[in-house]
């Protein structure tokens, strides 16, 4: 009798399992990135399809057990809905590690919800434990990704890639592209050697820090509000010797003013939104702007409620013209934290809706040509690595 019921447990068991493994990945994927508007017959615009380079800087797609060569309906980035939206270019974040609770104000290192769904998703078992490990895992898939779409996706690593790509794709706009960036160094796992590996794996823009301090400096979403760590003025020079770009998304203000204050280096604010248009720890001052302005940096402007305190394309506009008119149009970008377990305004379908928008706000074709990716591009081929 004993062993009888003890098999069944064993089925059960199995069974819940199998059911669990299955169901659940797709099921945090589908509850955390969820989109409020589809694109609707007014927000066409006609001449949409002919942007020659679309390009957006913050995309966490590769958190999630989802395979990015199929076209899906939920979630808001797949490569068969960037050559839809006729994206040219997607910057693809590495998420490694996130908090429980996680929120504005104040977070701590010490709990890891990404250690969590790594073992859901059935990711390699270093991946439970490791942070770079995870990180460097998700940098392979995007590799992979690429080498699986028979052309017609490939990863920018250089000038060169980019030059090439856009040679291309001038004769084919079903050809689209990715680069790598990381949200957080914290998952250098404290050895500033292992900027080589990411560097080697395809990442060219790093954010010190994401929603925890950590051992480089501190979060604008942390405990201490601190600034830079002498660890994380020693990363920054090596970012700057390897061509590496610094994001300045969730950085503390202070840690702000002490990346102003300790490198040269190209600087972008990957994914956000403007205090001027709405306040909040997360979001860009007058005088940060400005100073990302003085360096041709590149503020991408974000489509999510925090970043624009609004929930539509409206708002994103009104912070991108924001921007605009603070320093220039040649320095502000798309950077929508798409698939960043947030509600996004639209999918990278509805990029068409943000173009519509910012006609409303009086911008030109050519002005809008280039929030919507030209300067995206113009900045890479300065910044990225020549080859």
């Amino acid at each position: 009798m004993f062993k009888k019921i003890f098999r069944i447990a064993l089925i059960v068991i199995a069974v819940i399992a199998v059911l669990f493994f299955s169901i659940a990945p797709n099921y945090i994927d589908r509850s955390m990135n969820k989109t409020i508007h589809s694109l609707t017959d007014a927000d066409k615009v006609s001449w949409y399809d002919s942007i020659p380079f679309i390009a957006d800087l913050h995309c966490d797609a590769l958190l999630w057990d989802r395979d990015l060569l199929k076209h899906h309906n939920y979630g808001s980035v797949d490569i068969p809905r960037m050559q839809q939206a006729n994206e040219a270019f997607q910057v693809f974040t590495i998420v490694s590690k996130t908090p429980r609770g996680i929120n504005y104000d104040m977070n701590t290192d010490k709990t890891d919800q990404v250690a969590l769904l790594s073992f859901a998703q059935l990711q390699p078992v270093a991946d439970w434990f490791s942070i770079k490990a995870r990180a460097l895992h998700q940098c392979e898939r995007l590799h992979k990704f690429a080498a699986k779409s028979n052309g017609e996706f490939r990863v920018i690593t250089d000038q060169e890639e980019l030059k090439q790509f856009i040679e291309e794709r001038s004769k084919n706009r079903a050809l689209t592209s990715g680069m790598l960036g990381l949200e957080g160094a914290h998952c250098l796992e404290n050895d500033i050697n292992n900027l080589d590996t990411f560097y080697k794996a395809g990442v060219r823009y790093i954010g010190l820090t994401h929603f925890f301090d950590n051992e480089w400096g501190a979060s604008a979403h942390g405990v201490s509000k601190a600034g830079i760590t002498e660890k994380g003025k020693a990363l920054l020079k090596k970012m700057e010797e390897k061509h590496i770009i610094i994001d300045i998304a969730h950085a503390s203000p202070k840690l702000i003013d002490d990346i102003f204050a300790n490198t040269t280096g190209p600087i972008i604010l990957s994914h956000g939104g403007t205090k001027g248009t709405c306040d909040n720890v997360r979001n860009l001052s007058d005088a940060q702007i400005a100073e990302v302005g003085r360096r041709n940096g590149l503020i991408g402007i974000g489509m999510w409620e925090k970043a624009v305190c609004g929930t539509n394309a409206e708002a994103t506009a009104k912070a991108i013209k924001y921007v605009a008119d603070k320093i220039g149009v040649d320095k502000v970008a798309m950077g929508s934290d798409f698939d960043g377990a947030i509600e996004a305004s639209y999918d990278i379908t509805g990029f068409e809706a943000v173009v519509k928008a910012l006609l409303n706000e009086g911008f030109s074709r050519p002005d809008i040509e280039k929030i919507m990716g030209g300067n995206v591009r113009d900045f890479f081929l300065r910044n990225l690595p020549a080859k």
